[in-house]
């Protein structure tokens, strides 16, 4: 996607293609910067710090700092290190341990002498995948939207706008690039579907309003900035015709972990006839759980709840108290939206029900 009409990806690697950089977002409206990260700790950092986040880009990240392990020492040591010290960062996003697990075997299977070249292959060949599987979920997700666009008159001259209602940030940001349930509407925008997307602003930390609403906007999508609890309302109004999010981590039976608010939201969905649909890449699915209730939730800083970041009336940027000195905040960062709620998983593959996902993979 791109930033002031130049492409860029969320993670990418420049110079002689060991040099890995990554956007900032925690500077994000307000600044486009990029960093450099040279070594695993760093890679550690900016997944723990959400630098990055969003599970297909801590994923790739993970990788990437693997093989930024190998450049600094190849050894079986530094590898376990590495590995060790990444899998520590954020518990909820399954992308993290299915990257690192899969670095680590293919990792020890060689000599020393070539893990470096493979490392970075693998991250490189990692990145690929998920560029081709979040721009095929933009394609079944299209179709998606097609259809309910033709049942509500989008489209159709007079105006209408299919209205699409999303939570948190799952856009290119939180991916190497497209994103997972922003493709569709990238997609549709582009081939002409008239599209508007209501972005709820995800508390505690903004990421619907400080990321997904500068990537629409970047990107030309028209969108609105509403606060998290007006989707009940929207929604009870006929102003929504579709609710599309991301996942950190779906189970087998597709229950679905995402950022917090999204069970909410579903529920709002269901009581009101609107389609609640989930994209879902394969990599963010843990086949090894059944039940959401199995799902680690992450509890993160309660500053988070008490503090906002902005920039003030002089363009200063600062944190600020909104909350009473002393005051104990809980921050639990996602929540789990059971099956039963969920219209359809829109995968690279296809688009299921919750049910469905282990017959679309084959398991």
């Amino acid at each position: 996607m791109k930033v002031g009409g130049v492409p860029y990806r969320a993670i990418f690697t420049g110079g002689d293609g060991t040099e890995v950089r990554v956007i900032d977002q925690t500077v994000l409206p307000h600044r486009f910067e990029t960093l450099r990260l040279e070594t695993a700790a760093d890679a550690a950092r900016a997944i723990r710090d959400m630098v990055v986040r969003g599970a297909p880009l801590i994923g790739a990240t993970a990788a990437y700092g693997v093989a930024l392990a190998m450049r600094a020492d190849p050894s079986d040591a530094s590898l376990e290190d590495a590995v060790g010290m990444l899998a520590a960062t954020r518990p909820t996003a399954v992308n993290l341990r299915w990257a690192l697990d899969a670095a680590d075997t293919l990792l020890r299977g060689l000599p020393p002498g070539e893990r470096i070249a493979a490392a970075y292959d693998f991250a490189a060949r990692l990145c690929e995948d998920d560029v081709r599987a979040n721009r095929n979920i933009g394609e079944f997700g299209l179709e998606v939207f097609g259809r309910i666009a033709r049942r509500v008159g989008a489209g159709d001259g007079d105006g209408r706008r299919l209205n699409v209602m999303t939570h948190c940030n799952a856009g290119w940001l939180a991916t190497v690039d497209w994103g997972t349930a922003t493709a569709p509407i990238y997609l549709a925008h582009d081939r002409g579907l008239p599209v508007h997307v209501w972005v709820r602003e995800t508390r505690p930390r903004f990421q619907g309003a400080g990321l997904t609403a500068w990537e629409l906007g970047q990107h030309g999508v028209p969108h609105t900035l509403v606060p998290d609890g007006a989707a009940g309302h929207l929604l009870g109004r006929g102003r929504v015709d579709v609710v599309i999010v991301g996942t950190d981590r779906t189970t087998a039976a597709g229950d679905v972990a995402n950022k917090v608010g999204t069970y909410p939201l579903a529920l709002a969905a269901r009581d009101n006839g609107v389609p609640f649909y989930v994209a879902v890449p394969s990599t963010s699915v843990d086949w090894t759980i059944e039940d959401g209730a199995g799902i680690p939730i992450e509890e993160r800083a309660a500053d988070e709840v008490t503090r906002v970041w902005g920039v003030d009336g002089d363009g200063v940027e600062r944190w600020v108290r909104v909350a009473p000195e002393g005051t104990r905040a809980a921050n639990y960062a996602f929540d789990v939206t059971p099956r039963r709620l969920v219209t359809g998983m829109v995968t690279e593959r296809g688009v299921c029900g919750a049910e469905g996902l282990g017959g679309l993979f084959g398991r």
